[in-house]
Parts: C-alpha cells; sequence; structure tokens
C-alpha cells in the first residue's frame, strides 16, 4: 500500500465526513493505494457513529476508538502501529489541513528521500495568543534541537514508514517527533509551506495549559534524548561538583580554624559561620544527586529496551 493516513479525532463529528470525501478524491485523482485510520479519542459527540458508518461503506476507512480521551500523543502512537502503508501522513481532523498537500508531501517522502517532512503553516488564522506563543515555543525548539523547522507541532506531517515504526510517541510528545526521529538517525528532515484553512466547524482545543506542558515536554525529551540512556552522565557529574563544591567550602572553615588555634588565637565556631550550613547543603545535594544517577543506571540496566537499537541495513546474515 502506498500511503496511509493517520487523523487523530476528538469531537470533530461535522467535519470527519467531509474530511474522509477530501482524502478520497486528492489521492484516487493521483494514483494512490492508500487508508484512512480515524483514531476517535474518546469523543463525546457522535464522532465515532459517523466513523462506524464511513468504515461499513468504505473499506479503505478504518476506526480506532478509545475508551476515554488520552491525548493526540496516545492517538498517533496507535495510528502509527496499525498503519501499514510505504508512506504515513498525519493531519488533524478540523478541516484546518488540507488534504491537497498530500501528493507532494508524498512525492517528497518517495522521490526526494527524506525520512520526515513537516508542514509550515507560515500564513496562520489562528487567535494571536496562539500564534505568539507558537512562535516562541518553536524558536526555543529549534534551538535545543539543533532542527531547522519553523512548526514542529503543525499537525500535517508525512513520514517514511520505518520512522513511524522505529520510535514511540508517549505522553505529550507529539509536538516533538521530529526530534525523536532525529534521535532514532532518521536524520533527513525537511519542512514544506501548508496551506492552514480557517476553523469551520467547533471549537479550537488549545489553552494555556499547552503552552506550559509544551515547554516541560521540551525539557523531558531534551533529557531523554540526551541522557535516557545513561543518566548518571548528568547526575552523577552534577552531584559529584556540588560534592566537591561543599567539601572545599567546608574545609576551607576546617583550616582557617586551626589557623587561628595555631597562633593562639580564639576560634570562632564553625557552626556559627553560616557558609557551614550551605557547604552541608552542597554536599547533601550533591550526594543525593549522585545516588539519583546510580539508581537510574540501575533501572536502566534492568529494563528491557536497554539494548534497542534500530538496525538500517544487514548484509550476509
Amino acid at each position: 500500500m502506498d500511503l496511509s493516513v493517520v487523523i487523530p479525532v476528538f469531537n470533530e463529528e461535522e467535519s470527519v465526513r467531509e474530511l474522509s470525501d477530501w482524502i478520497e478524491k486528492v489521492c484516487s485523482a493521483s494514483g494512490l493505494s492508500f487508508e484512512i485510520l480515524f483514531i476517535d479519542d474518546g469523543s463525546t459527540d457522535s464522532s465515532w457513529k459517523t466513523i462506524e458508518e464511513l468504515a461499513s461503506q468504505k473499506k479503505f476507512i478504518k476506526g480506532i476508538r478509545f475508551r476515554r480521551n488520552y491525548g493526540k500523543a496516545a492517538a498517533l502512537h496507535t495510528g502509527f502501529t496499525e498503519s501499514s502503508g510505504d508512506v504515513v501522513i498525519t493531519m488533524d481532523s478540523d478541516l484546518q489541513d488540507s488534504p491537497d498537500e498530500i501528493p507532494e508531501l508524498y512525492r517528497m517522502i518517495k522521490q526526494d528521500g527524506y525520512h520526515l517532512v513537516s508542514g509550515w503553516k507560515k500564513k496562520r488564522y489562528d487567535p494571536f495568543i496562539k500564534r505568539s506563543t507558537s512562535r516562541l515555543y518553536n524558536l526555543t525548539a529549534r534551538i535545543a534541537s539543533g532542527i531547522k523547522l519553523h512548526d514542529f507541532n503543525c499537525g500535517l506531517k508525512a513520514y517514511r514508514s520505518d520512522v513511524v515504526k522505529g520510535i514511540e510517541v508517549f505522553g505529550e510528545m507529539h509536538r516533538y517527533i521530529p526530534m525523536l526521529a532525529k534521535e532514532a538517525g532518521f536524520m533527513k528532515i525537511s519542512e514544506k509551506i501548508v496551506e492552514h484553512r480557517p476553523r469551520k466547524y467547533g471549537v479550537t482545543k488549545y489553552g494555556v495549559d499547552r503552552f506550559v506542558k509544551g515547554y516541560l515536554d521540551l525539557l523531558t525529551i531534551g533529557f531523554i534524548t540526551r541522557f535516557g540512556k545513561s543518566p548518571m552522565h548528568l547526575f552523577g557529574l552534577v552531584g559529584t561538583l556540588m560534592f566537591l563544591a561543599g567539601f572545599i567550602m567546608a574545609a576551607y572553615l576546617g583550616i582557617n580554624k586551626l589557623v587561628f588555634v595555631n597562633n593562639g588565637l580564639r576560634a570562632p565556631l564553625i557552626t556559627d559561620s553560616p557558609y557551614f550550613y550551605i557547604a552541608l547543603t552542597v554536599m547533601i545535594i550533591g550526594s543525593l544527586m549522585f545516588l539519583t544517577g546510580f539508581l537510574g543506571e540501575l533501572i536502566n540496566r534492568t529494563s528491557s529496551e536497554r539494548n534497542s537499537y534500530l538496525i538500517k541495513d544487514k548484509v550476509n546474515l
């Protein structure tokens, strides 16, 4: 099969049928064999009923329904697992992503050889606050990841099949799939300017909490990609440096008192100095950081995925 289109759905009953008809029209005109996977993320409206009706009418439409709302990352991960196309394209279900972009995205994966192509909504119809926070978030993500994309969180993306099968999307990590792909060794990442359409039905699911979660997830993915396999390299180093800093401070106080005693002078009590408590606190925190890294290594050693590496090619095996 040429193409799998994975679409998370959450309370978009008005747009599901129109979107599926549009995708069918575009893919059929391009001569692509395709499937559409609707992942109902715990919708409370009639979205699932519509998906069931479509699936009964057209065999290329498949549906999966969650018992409750788990989030976009869970929906994408499930869609990736069930997809069977050589190229996987994701898009939002609110009709703000245009299916007319599908043929060119498919071509960029199959002919240009990219592993991942991310959409860039250069002209957006979102509220001002969403556009502003998105620019700040994307700037931070570019700096942190080194990936030169303008729109990390664009729902319209195309992937080679082995990319989506080789990464695990969880929590709120759908925003950072390009970073996960790069960490897994898929380095050919590009972007394409895509059309962003005004919302036709329903209301936006965007809230301020998504902005906060985005930055927290950026810290998480940054840690996982750099130190997920070796947490001691971070916690052990920081812990050791903090312990040494505290020890030096404590040693200075001790040596200072010995100098006083050696010269027959009345030495001040070490515990009267605030530096003593600062040194003690820094040493304790350093020890805890080191133990955290040690425990992280023990947990990592017993993990079933400690030696999970993606193999690109084999020969004579």
